[in-house]
Parts: C-alpha cells; structure tokens; sequence
C-alpha cells in the first residue's frame, strides 16, 4: 500500500513483513493506542480481510462457534484485540497446520492477561510475537528507522550521527510530557489531559476490570500512580503497597497486570559469577513518560522538567526509546541495570556475546567522567566493557574516553 503523506512509518513494518513470508501465524502485542491496528492495516495486501473483535456480535460469534467464525472470515485475515475470543486459537492451530502456508493470520492483542499462556501451548512454533510502544523519537521525527538497534557501537552510532536531529531541553521535555500516543503526536487530538483520563478510564473498565477482575478500582489506581511516582527507581513492593492500601501480595498481583497490559517494564539487575556484590531488585519503568507525568499530576513541561522527578523522568525516556529501538525490529534486548551494594550504579547495560555495552544517562550538557566512575566497578564484576555511552544533552557526539561517547538524546 502506498504511503500517504499524513502516515507516520513505523519501524516494526520490515521486521513484520518479514516474518509474515516465515510464519503462519503473526501476533503485533502492545498498549492500546499505540497503532497496531493502524500499522497493519496499513501493510494489508490485496485479499487479506479485517475483523475486529471489539464488535459485540462478531465476538459473540467467534466465542461461540470458533470453526464457523474462520468459515466466515478465511485466512488471509487481520483479526484485531484477539484476547476477547482465545477459542479462536485451537482452530487457528488446525488452520495452520492443514494449509502449512505463510502469513495466514494477523493478529492484535492489548494485553497478555491469558493470551500468552494460550498462544504457548497452542500455537507453540507456529507463531511470531513482535511488540509495538507508543512513537520513538525517530518516528515521530519521521527520521531515518533503516538502522541497527541502539548499541554504544562506533558502527551503530555513526548510522545515529548521520540522521540525528538536536533535541534541546525545552523540546525534550515537551515531548517527555506530552507522552509517545499517535493520537498525541500525529493525530487529531490536542487536549493532553482529556486523553489521558480517558485513557485511564479505558484501561480500568476494559483491560483491569473485564480481564483482570480488580474489585477495587480505587485502590488500584492509587496502586499505578504510585508506580509512576516510582519510575526509574528499585522496586519496593511494601512501599507500594502502603501507598495504596493494600497487601503485599495484592501488590504483586497488580503488578503483574501492569506488566501484561505493557503499562510499566521491570529491567532485572546484571547477575555475575564473579561478584555477589550486586543488588537483586529489579527497576521499575513506566513505558510511556507522558501517562507518567500525567498520573503523577505534572501540569505542563517546565513544571516536569524543574521537579523532583525530572531526572528519574528523563531516565525512563531514554529507557523507552532504547526498547523500542529493539522491540520495533522484532527483537529481544539483553539490557539490565547495575548497581553494587556501595550504591555504584550504570543505569542500563547491554549484554552482547558477554561482553557489557553501559549506558549512562545524564540530565547535563557537558557530563564529566564521574558520570561514569561506576563503569570501573562493572568491569571488577568480570563482565568486559566492549564500549560504552553517555546520554545527555550534549550538542553533539564527542569523545568522553577511548571508549565512551556522549551521546546526544536526539540520536537516539
């Protein structure tokens, strides 16, 4: 399908197209509203048909009479928000397996409630899961996305350098608060807060209520604004519990759901052989800055930026934008954080042919190498440091040592 100039390219549509010539079976999972359905109908081929399950009578039918539903819908066929009707998922397994024919069915999903756990045991080899966020910068810059995953590589770096776009601080910050939603940056909508409380409003009656039988929406939602209070910082389990008024274990399971419905992302510490000086404690990170910085009640960008979580904010952006520069090519990163028990910590670190790539991030202009002093303690654990980077608001790349580079955020 030819492009029109109001469509925003997404990374993930090579990866995608690419698997539908290997697969039978192709499964796009993520937020709501982050432009699954958007994105694939705009790959649709000529004779694949579109069915969503958020219609009440088709979901009735595909529910009740899974084998008559692909009778009416044959493959070649997009079936959108497949967790309504996982009776689906046998007769799609036999469809696959008597026609042993590519790309037969799409598939959209908004959370993993069951989903997965059906997807594992039916369509076990039959089916390739890829994952969408909300826009990266280089979308939403609409740069150039034919590039390597973020790695502190000289190669994949100089690819960065020669698309880059300056992101200067106010700018950052702006879209940091407005948040990565295509209806927020490319669309219609221009009322920030009214999207998000109906976000949020959505998400409670939808996913929370209908999937995940969450009794007390209440204490829920003090439960996912605590959360986002706590973005970019070591999970407390008893601290967010507290907060929220609930018990430790309801805690777990809430969390739970916010992980499945791809709300927030826990990264789990770098472990070592070598070293039993490590933390445990995963991080928490809410996926997008903008619902963060909207439940934690920000009122504007330079209210956010001048704040007590500007830095931790700042944080889980860039977070953000390296999982969705792997996620949106189809691929699964090996990224941890470190931290020692004296309280030296690389905020994220990649882990490549067991060789560590750290990324630091610095809410500075010009970051000093005591930015980076905890790169010394990460070698001790006997993990070798390939090279490493800094991201920040540098003007440009430049040299911090022989090997770490300042990496300016608007490279990424």
């Amino acid at each position: 399908m030819a492009e029109s100039s109001d469509y925003f390219r997404r990374t993930l549509r090579g990866a995608w197209l690419e698997a539908s010539q290997q697969f039978p079976v192709l499964l796009l999972t993520g937020p709501r509203q982050v432009g699954k359905t958007t994105l694939l109908r705009h790959l649709l081929e000529e004779g694949r048909r579109y069915v969503t399950l958020d219609d009440p009578l088709v979901r009735v039918l595909a529910k009740q009479d899974p084998g008559l539903f692909l009778q009416r819908f044959e493959p070649p066929v997009l079936i959108d928000e497949i967790q309504y009707a996982p009776e689906l998922l046998p007769h799609i397994k036999l469809a696959a397996d008597s026609r042993r024919t590519p790309g037969l069915f799409w598939l959209t999903g908004s959370q993993q409630f069951a989903l997965m756990k059906g997807l594992s045991e039916t369509l076990a080899g039959r089916v390739a899961i890829m994952n969408l966020l909300g826009f990266s910068l280089r979308e939403r810059f609409q740069l150039d996305l034919d590039i390597p995953p973020f790695l502190p590589t000289v190669d994949c770096l100089d690819a960065r350098e020669r698309s880059m776009r300056q992101l200067p601080l106010v700018q950052a910050y702006d879209a940091i608060w407005k948040g990565s939603f295509p209806a927020l940056v490319a669309g219609p909508v221009k009322d920030r807060d009214l999207f998000y409380s109906s976000y949020v409003q959505t998400y409670l009656q939808r996913d929370v209520r209908d999937l995940a039988q969450v009794g007390n929406e209440a204490a829920f939602l003090r439960f996912v604004k605590a959360c986002a209070a706590r973005t970019g910082q070591l999970l407390n389990f008893s601290d967010l519990a507290r907060d929220a008024d609930i018990s430790v274990n309801t805690a777990k399971s809430w969390l739970s759901i916010l992980q499945a419905s791809f709300q927030v992302v826990l990264v789990q510490p770098l472990h070592s052989n070598v070293t039993k000086r490590l933390v445990k404690t995963p991080k928490l990170f809410f996926v997008d800055t903008g619902l963060c910085a909207y439940l934690t009640e920000w009122t504007s960008p330079e209210t956010l930026e001048a704040g007590a979580m500007s830095g931790a904010v700042f944080e889980t952006f860039v977070f953000a934008e390296l999982l969705k520069s792997w996620w949106h090519r189809g691929l699964q990163p090996r990224l941890y954080y470190f931290r020692d028990k004296d309280g030296l910590e690389v905020d994220f670190v990649f882990v490549q042919n067991d060789k560590a790539y750290p990324v630091e991030v610095k809410k500075s202009a010009a970051p000093g190498l005591d930015s980076i002093k905890a790169f010394a303690s990460l070698e001790r654990s006997g993990l070798p440091i390939e090279r490493g980077a800094v991201v920040c608001f540098a003007s440009q790349r430049l040299p911090l040592t022989a090997n770490v580079e300042l990496v300016p955020i608007g490279m990424l």
